[in-house]
C-alpha cells in the first residue's frame, strides 16, 4: 500500500475526477438535448428517461475517451515535472480546449436536431466545403438562439470552475524507479481500458459500438438520438464508408422482386417541355391540399396557391422524401437515387456515369439547364449538376443583380423565379430544374413582405408563405411564355424542416413531402389524388414515362402514370438505419438484419411487432428489404447506375 500511497496516487485520483466532470457535463448536454426537442424525442416517463440517460454512458465513455486522450497520456506519463504548476496550466488549457470544442457539438444539435433529425456526423462536412457563408450562418443562428450560447457559457465556467476547485500538490519524485514502473504499469492498464471505452466493450470478437447500437435501447427509433452524444456520432462516421458489397439473395430474386430495371411504351405526338421544381423545406405538413383528409386539429394551410394549383393537378399526398438534406433531394428526384445511412452524393462512388431524367432527356434532344440562386457551387448542386450531365447551370453569378441576394444563402425567390420564367424555353424541348432557397433559416422574408403573411405557428410558416407566393407570381410570368401549354411541372420538397403538427412528428412522417404534376395542356391527364405510397424517385421514371423514352431505364422508383405495376418500395434512412415501406409494413434495417417491423399505419414506429409477427408476407418482406439494399450497393459500388 506504502508503494501505491507514495507514487501517483493523487494524479491517477485527480485525473479520474477530472474525466468524471465530462460524464456529468454530457449528462447535463443531454437533458438540455431532449428538453429543447422533446416534442421529437418523446419520453413517456422518468424511468425511462433515466434508461436512456443510463445507456448513454457508453456513447459517451467513447466520446469523452476520443476527446481525452493526449490529456490522459500526458497527465500519466512519466516526465517528473507533472505536478509542476507550469505543467499542470499546460494540461487545463488542453482539457478546456479540446473539451469545449466537443461539447460545443452537443448544443449545436440542440438547435439544428430540429431541421436535420439526425445526430451530427462527419456529413457536415460535406455541406459546410461547398459554402462560403458559414461563418454568417454560425453568427445568425446564435442571434436567434442565444439561450443555446448562455447555457453553454454557463456550463462551461461551472466545469472550469469544478476543475480547479481540486488541484494536485507539486511533489517530485524521490525514488525514480518505482515511479517509472508505476507510470508504465498505470499507463499500460489505462491503455487498455481506454481502448475497451472508445470500442464500447473489451470483447475482441464484436465490432466497435456505432450509431446503430444506440437503437438496441429504446421503445421507439427516435430515442436512439437521446442515448447518443453529437461528439460521438461525429467522431464514429470520421472517415466511415458504409457502402459495402452484400449477399443477402440471388440475382433471380432480386429481378423478381425488385426489378430496378424498367421499361414503358408510351406513344406521344410531341415532347412536352419539363419544369421540376424542388421547394427548400417543402413539407407536406405545410399545404392544405395534402391534408384534407388527416383530420388534424384546428390545421392550417400555409400554401394557399400550391393548394389551388393541386386542385388542376395530380397530387400524391401520401409520399416521402428519400434523404435528408438538400444534395439528397437532388440526387433522388432528377437521379432517382435515394440516400441511405452514408449519402451517394458524398460517397466516393458519386463521380461516375449516372442515368437521370437529365441523361434522358439530353438523349432525347432538350436543352437541359439548373437554377439555383445561390452562389455557384453551393450545397454541392453545381459539381453534381455537372455529373448528371446539365447544358446550362444558372447560379448568383448568372443572375447577376446582387440587390435582390438575401444577405446569407441566395438570391429571394421571388425575382429569382422570376427570372427562371423568362430565361428558359429559348430552345424547345427543354427540360429545366429550379431550386428554391427562401423557405429555410434564419426564416427571414423581404423586408417589403413584413406583415403581409400571418405568422403562423413555428418559424417556418411565414417564409414558406413567401415562397408560396413567388411560385404564384412565377406562373403570372409563366402563362405569358410561348413554352407554357406544352409543359410538364412537377413541384417536391428536398426535405421537411421544423413541424408544429403532432401527426408530423411521427418518425416516417418526418419524410413527408408534396408531389405535384401539373400541366395546362389536357392531353397528359395530370388531374386528381392518387392516394398510394409515392417518393421523390419515382419523380424521374414517371417523367421518362410521360415524354415518351421507350428504353431501358435503372430506377428504384417507378413511374406513377403507368399501368405497368411495377413493385412499390419506398426507401429512406433516419441516419442510422435504413427504411422500407413495402406492402402492409415497415421495415428498418441496420444494413446486415432487419431490426424493427411495424404496421404501415404505424408511422410513429410505436410498437415494434417482429418478436411476434412471422407471416409469409412479413417473412418475404425481410428477403425483399434485403434484396433492395444488395441491389442498390451493387449497383453503385460496380458503377452500374447508366
Amino acid at each position: 500500500m506504502k508503494f501505491f500511497k507514495e507514487f501517483r496516487k493523487q494524479e491517477v485520483l485527480i485525473l479520474l475526477y477530472r474525466i468524471f466532470l465530462a460524464y456529468f457535463f454530457y449528462q447535463i448536454a443531454r437533458f438540455l438535448f431532449w428538453y429543447f426537442n422533446r416534442e421529437l424525442v418523446k419520453v413517456d416517463s422518468f424511468s425511462d428517461y433515466f434508461s436512456l440517460s443510463y445507456h448513454g454512458i457508453a456513447f459517451d465513455t467513447t466520446a469523452i475517451l476520443y476527446v481525452n486522450a493526449l490529456f490522459i497520456l500526458l497527465s500519466l506519463i512519466p516526465i517528473i515535472v507533472n505536478t509542476k504548476k507550469g505543467y499542470q496550466t499546460f494540461l487545463l488549457w488542453l482539457y478546456f480546449i479540446t473539451n469545449g470544442i466537443a461539447y460545443a457539438m452537443n448544443f449545436g444539435d440542440v438547435v439544428y436536431f430540429k431541421f436535420s433529425q439526425t445526430r451530427l456526423t462527419s456529413a457536415a462536412f460535406q455541406v459546410a466545403k461547398h459554402e462560403s457563408n458559414i461563418f454568417k450562418v454560425f453568427t445568425t443562428s446564435i442571434v436567434q438562439n442565444p439561450y443555446i450560447l448562455l447555457w453553454f457559457v454557463v456550463l462551461m465556467w461551472v466545469w472550469v470552475f469544478l476543475y480547479k476547485k481540486i488541484k494536485i500538490t507539486e511533489r517530485k519524485p524521490v525514488k525514480l524507479l518505482p515511479y517509472f514502473i508505476f507510470s508504465i504499469l498505470t499507463l499500460c492498464a489505462v491503455a487498455v481500458l481506454t481502448v475497451g471505452g472508445i470500442r464500447g466493450d473489451f470483447k475482441h470478437s464484436t465490432r466497435p459500438i456505432n450509431l446503430v447500437d444506440a437503437n438496441r435501447f429504446v421503445k421507439i427509433p427516435s430515442q436512439g438520438n437521446m442515448v447518443l452524444n453529437s461528439t460521438f456520432s461525429f467522431f464514429r462516421t470520421l472517415g466511415t464508408n458504409n457502402f459495402k458489397e452484400v449477399h443477402f439473395v440471388s440475382e433471380k430474386f432480386i429481378d423478381d422482386n425488385i426489378q430496378s430495371y424498367k421499361m414503358y411504351d408510351r406513344k406521344i405526338t410531341s415532347r412536352p417541355n419539363i419544369v421540376i421544381f424542388i421547394v427548400e423545406s417543402f413539407g407536406r405538413e405545410y399545404s392544405g391540399a395534402f391534408n384534407r383528409n388527416k383530420e388534424i386539429k384546428d390545421y392550417v394551410s400555409y400554401t394557399p396557391f400550391m393548394d389551388s394549383l393541386a386542385n388542376e393537378s395530380l397530387i400524391f399526398p401520401n409520399t416521402f422524401a428519400n434523404g435528408r438534406q438538400s444534395i439528397h433531394g437532388m440526387s433522388s428526384v432528377l437521379a432517382g437515387i435515394p440516400s441511405l445511412t452514408d449519402a451517394f452524393t458524398s460517397s466516393p462512388y458519386s463521380n461516375q456515369k449516372i442515368q437521370s431524367i437529365v441523361s434522358v432527356c439530353n438523349e432525347l434532344g432538350y436543352d437541359t439547364s439548373f437554377y439555383h440562386g445561390a452562389p455557384n457551387g453551393s450545397m454541392g448542386f453545381l459539381g453534381f449538376g455537372n455529373i448528371l450531365g446539365f447544358k446550362h447551370y444558372f447560379g448568383k453569378t448568372e443572375y447577376n443583380h446582387d440587390q435582390d441576394f438575401d444577405g446569407m444563402w441566395a438570391i429571394w425567390d421571388e425575382p429569382f423565379l422570376q427570372y427562371f420564367a423568362k430565361n428558359v424555353g429559348r430552345t424547345q424541348p427543354f427540360m429545366a430544374t429550379v431550386f428554391t432557397a427562401s423557405s429555410h433559416h434564419p426564416f427571414k422574408i423581404p423586408e417589403q413582405y413584413i406583415g403581409k403573411f400571418k405568422k403562423g405557428k413555428n418559424n417556418m410558416h411565414e417564409p414558406i408563405q413567401y415562397t408560396d407566393y413567388s411560385i404564384k407570381k412565377y406562373f403570372e410570368t409563366a402563362k405569358k411564355q410561348p413554352w407554357y401549354n406544352n409543359t410538364i411541372f412537377v413541384f417536391t420538397g428536398d426535405h421537411t424542416n421544423e413541424i408544429y403538427y403532432s401527426e408530423y412528428d411521427k418518425i416516417m412522417n418526418r419524410f413527408a413531402v408534396p408531389l405535384i404534376f401539373f400541366s395546362p395542356n389536357p392531353e397528359y391527364n395530370l388531374k386528381g389524388v392518387n392516394v398510394e405510397d409515392a417518393q421523390q424517385i419515382d419523380i424521374y421514371p414517371t417523367l421518362a414515362d410521360l415524354i415518351g423514352y421507350n428504353k431501358k431505364i435503372r430506377s428504384w422508383g417507378r413511374s406513377l402514370v403507368s399501368d405497368k405495376k411495377y413493385p412499390t418500395i419506398i426507401a429512406n434512412s433516419d441516419g442510422a438505419v435504413e427504411q422500407f415501406i413495402i406492402g402492409n409494413y415497415i421495415y428498418r434495417f441496420d444494413g446486415n438484419e432487419v431490426v424493427g417491423i411495424y404496421d404501415k399505419t404505424d408511422l410513429g414506429l410505436e410498437k415494434n411487432r417482429m418478436p411476434q409477427l412471422k407471416t409469409p408476407e412479413t417473412e418475404k418482406g425481410i428477403q425483399i428489404a434485403k434484396a433492395w439494399y444488395q441491389d442498390y450497393m451493387d449497383k453503385i459500388m460496380n458503377r452500374k447506375l447508366y
